[in-house]
C-alpha cells in the first residue's frame, strides 16, 4: 500500500522531485560508498538538467552528500552549509576526506534521456587513480520517490486488511466493511506502525503545513531567482484583515482567504522553506489551503476531522500515483495540481459528511477539470505559474467537493476513468510540456 506518509512528507523547497528527490539519492549514495573512495561525482539528466538549477537540484545533491536529510534539514542552515562546500571542495564521510568540487565534479547533461523516467542522475565513486569503485543511477520519481535502477518502481507489498488497488475496489471495500474511506486508510495504517505512532505523525503533518501557511503569511521581499517575483501572501492577507475591519467585505472574501493560504504556503516552498509535500512541492499548498479552510472557516471542525482529511486525500492519492503519476516530468502538472486538488476535494467532502461516492465524485471532478494541464515553469523557477496554480486549484477542489454533495453518488465518470485518462493524456504530451521548461509560458515570457 502507499501510506499517508509516502505522500506527505515533511521537507523543503522548492520541488520533491528535483530537490527531495536528488537529496534523498545522493544521501543513499553516500551511506554506500566504498571503503577506499577518493572523489564523487553526480550528473544530472532530462528535466533534472533542463530546471535543475531553478529547482536547486544542484545543490540538493551536495546537501546530500553532505548528509543532509530533507524532513530534518533547517532551511535557514542551507547556505552556510553549501558556503562550507565551495571553500572544502570535500564532503567528510566517518571522519575520512573524499574530495567533491560542485563547480567541477556536478555536471548537467542535456542532451541524454535515461530510460525509466527523465528524472535521472548518475552518481560514481572514483578511487585515487580515477578507477570507478561504484556507479548508482538513481531517478526521482515524483513526490520524493526515489528508486534506484534495478529496483521495483513501486515497494514491496505489505500485507494490510483492505487492499484497494483502483477507486472501485476502494467502495466495495467500504460497502463490505461499513468503514468510512478514512476508517479504512487509518485500518491500513494501522497494519503498518501502532495507532498512537500513526495519529502522532499525523499531528506532525497537520502542524506542519499550518505553521508553512503562518511563515508565508508574515514573509515579505522578492523570491530567489532571477525573475525576482515579489511575495504578495503577506500585502493580501493584510488587505482582506483590513476590509474585515472596515466591515466591506466582498462576497468572495472566502475564496480570497483560500487563496492566499495556498499561495502562502507555495511562496514558502519557492523560498526553500519548510513545507509538507502534497503530493508534489509544487502543489504543496492546496492540501493545507483547504485544511485552513475547514479549521477557520466551516463550523465545529474537529481534530479527528483533520485527521480524517489527511487519511481520505492519502487514499485518493495512492490510487493515481499506482494507476498514473503525480510527477510534472512525467505527465505535466495534471500530475500534480491535479492530484492535489483531486485529494483536497475528496478530503474536504469527507469532513463536510459526504459518503465513500460522493468522496470519490468529488475527487473525479477535481481531477477531471486539470486534464491537460501541462508543467511550464518560467526559468525553471517553481513560481510563474505554479503558486497562483495553486491558489485556483485550491478552489477547484471546493467547488468540485460541493458539486458532489449536492448529489447521491452516482455519476456517469468514474474516478478509475478519469485517472486512466490522466495517464494516457500524460504519454500523450510533448516532453517540452513536462517539467523541462522549453515550452508553454517558459518560453513565451522572457525572464527579465
Amino acid at each position: 500500500m502507499t501510506s499517508v506518509f509516502d505522500l506527505f512528507k515533511i521537507g523543503i523547497g522548492p520541488s520533491s522531485s528535483h530537490t527531495v528527490g536528488p537529496m534523498v539519492a545522493a544521501r543513499r549514495f553516500r551511506e554506500a560508498l566504498p571503503a577506499r573512495t577518493a572523489r564523487v561525482t553526480a550528473e544530472l539528466f532530462g528535466s533534472l538538467a533542463w530546471t535543475g538549477k531553478g529547482h536547486g537540484s544542484n545543490r540538493a545533491i551536495a546537501l546530500g552528500l553532505m548528509g543532509a536529510r530533507p524532513e530534518t534539514l533547517d532551511p535557514d542552515d542551507v547556505p552556510a552549509l553549501v558556503a562550507r562546500l565551495f571553500i572544502r571542495r570535500s564532503i567528510e564521510v566517518n571522519g575520512a576526506r573524499i574530495a567533491f568540487d560542485p563547480e567541477a565534479d556536478l555536471i548537467f547533461d542535456f542532451d541524454t534521456l535515461m530510460p525509466l523516467h527523465s528524472n535521472a542522475m548518475r552518481f560514481r565513486a572514483l578511487a585515487e587513480d580515477g578507477a570507478v569503485l561504484d556507479e548508482r543511477i538513481f531517478y526521482s520519481v515524483g513526490g520524493g520517490f526515489v528508486v534506484a535502477e534495478g529496483e521495483p518502481r513501486e515497494p514491496e507489498a505489505v500485507e494490510v486488511p483492505h487492499p484497494f488497488a483502483t477507486a472501485s475496489e476502494l467502495l466495495s471495500a467500504c460497502a463490505r466493511t461499513g468503514l468510512t474511506i478514512a476508517g479504512l486508510q487509518m485500518a491500513n495504517e494501522c497494519a503498518l506502525r501502532p495507532a498512537e505512532e500513526v495519529e502522532e505523525r499525523l499531528d506532525a503533518i497537520l502542524a506542519a503545513m499550518f505553521a508553512s501557511i503562518d511563515r508565508g503569511l508574515a514573509q515579505e521581499g522578492t523570491l530567489p531567482g532571477s525573475l525576482r517575483v515579489r511575495r504578495r501572501a503577506k500585502a493580501i492577507r493584510d488587505q482582506l484583515e483590513a476590509d474585515r475591519l472596515a466591515n466591506r467585505r466582498p462576497p468572495h472574501e472566502i475564496m480570497d482567504w483560500v487563496s492566499v493560504f495556498a499561495m502562502a504556503v507555495n511562496e514558502e516552498n519557492a523560498a526553500g522553506g519548510r513545507i509538507v509535500t502534497a503530493p508534489t512541492n509544487g502543489a504543496a499548498g492546496i492540501v493545507p489551503a483547504l485544511l485552513r479552510y475547514v479549521r477557520d472557516i466551516c463550523p465545529d471542525t474537529t481534530h479527528a476531522q483533520l485527521r480524517d482529511f489527511l487519511l481520505t486525500a492519502a487514499a485518493v492519492g495512492a490510487l493515481i500515483k499506482r494507476n498514473a503519476s503525480i510527477s510534472g516530468a512525467e505527465v505535466g502538472c495534471q500530475g500534480e495540481v491535479g492530484s492535489a486538488a483531486a485529494m483536497a476535494a475528496a478530503g474536504l467532502a469527507c469532513v463536510l459528511g459526504a459518503s465513500p461516492e460522493q468522496i470519490e465524485n468529488a475527487a473525479e471532478i477535481a481531477m477531471e477539470h486539470h486534464l491537460g494541464m501541462t508543467c511550464d515553469p518560467i526559468g525553471g523557477l517553481v513560481q510563474i505559474p505554479c503558486i497562483e496554480r495553486n491558489a485556483f486549484g485550491a478552489n477547484k477542489a471546493i467547488a468540485a467537493a460541493s458539486l458532489a454533495l449536492r448529489g447521491d453518488g452516482v455519476h456517469l465518470v468514474s474516478l478509475d476513468q478519469v485517472i486512466e485518462t490522466m495517464r494516457q493524456t500524460g504519454a500523450d504530451m510533448q516532453s517540452k510540456y513536462k517539467e523541462t521548461s522549453q515550452g508553454g509560458l517558459a518560453v513565451n515570457v522572457p525572464e527579465c
